[in-house]
């Protein structure tokens, strides 16, 4: 297994009084191994420069200091994505009590852009589904997507979300600056408990019937950014691929995918 990175940026070739600018490239060659590995991990003081770099590279807005020491707070519910031991996304999402409800807001979520499309950001958002499946008394899922985005909204509609609500001028110094709400609705446990057990036969016909009983920026409003997910365009994107049996576990969980693909090149090794 080998990865050869060449780096070729802005060499000026001059003759007869032209000169000529290549544009930066980055080529990779190497022999993928045969499986590789997604893992989600813990956000930390010591890996919170990581998430801070992530967000710069991915997301065309910035966010203060404020949005990080709540992250730190987040546990489950904001994640390192890493790719082959190398940090490539991340997901931060955060509890809203607005409008008399529980609702889990997602504030960022993105990838690296050569890292997409390798089920990256499918592994992210399954974890946070699996988040509330487990606590079981949120009403929706919800975030913003820039309007133009079609790709993040198409990735999230797979999900289950639907546009809600537009909101114009949403963001600061970004056009266009109008952003769609994107919704999952939730059925509650309690709720579901309680409908189920409505559903059954009454004690007097059967004696076994009552046996059933997540944001501060600096340069945009809150939300998960202008670009959440943006496969088509390469900021702030997410890999699309459908991951259905991924099986994401808390703390540092891992998943390992069977991939053909080149492996991108690696920004950063440790953690």
């Amino acid at each position: 297994e080998f990865v050869r990175l060449q780096v070729l940026s802005d060499r000026r070739e001059v003759g007869s009084g032209r000169a000529e600018s290549t544009m930066t490239r980055l080529i990779a060659e190497a022999k993928a191994p045969a499986r590789a590995s997604i893992e989600l991990g813990d956000v930390t003081h010591h890996n919170l420069k990581q998430l801070k770099k992530i967000n710069t590279v991915v997301l065309p807005v910035s966010y203060n200091d404020k949005f990080y020491l709540d992250v730190l707070e987040s546990g489950e519910l904001a994640k390192l994505a890493y790719y082959n031991d190398v940090v490539v996304g991340a997901v931060c999402s955060r509890i809203d009590t607005s409008e008399n409800m529980r609702r889990l807001y997602i504030m960022t979520l993105g990838c690296l852009y050569p890292y997409r499309r390798l089920g990256i950001g499918t592994v992210m958002v399954q974890h946070i589904l699996n988040c509330v499946e487990r606590d079981g008394n949120f009403d929706s899922i919800f975030l913003h997507v820039k309007v133009d985005n079609k790709g993040a909204i198409e990735f999230y509609k797979r999900f289950g979300f639907e546009i809600v609500e537009t909101k114009q001028h949403y963001y600061k110094r970004i056009e266009p600056a109008d952003a769609h709400v994107l919704q999952k609705t939730l059925t509650k446990k309690a709720a579901a408990a309680t409908a189920a057990a409505a559903s059954q036969p009454s004690s007097a016909s059967s004696p076994d019937a009552n046996q059933q009983h997540v944001d501060e920026q600096e340069d945009a409003p809150t939300g998960n950014g202008p670009e959440a997910v943006d496969a088509g365009r390469g900021i702030g994107g997410a890999g699309l691929e459908a991951a259905a049996d991924a099986n994401v576990h808390n703390n540092h969980s891992s998943i390992q995918n069977s991939t053909s693909q080149q492996t991108p090149p690696a920004p950063e090794k440790n953690r």
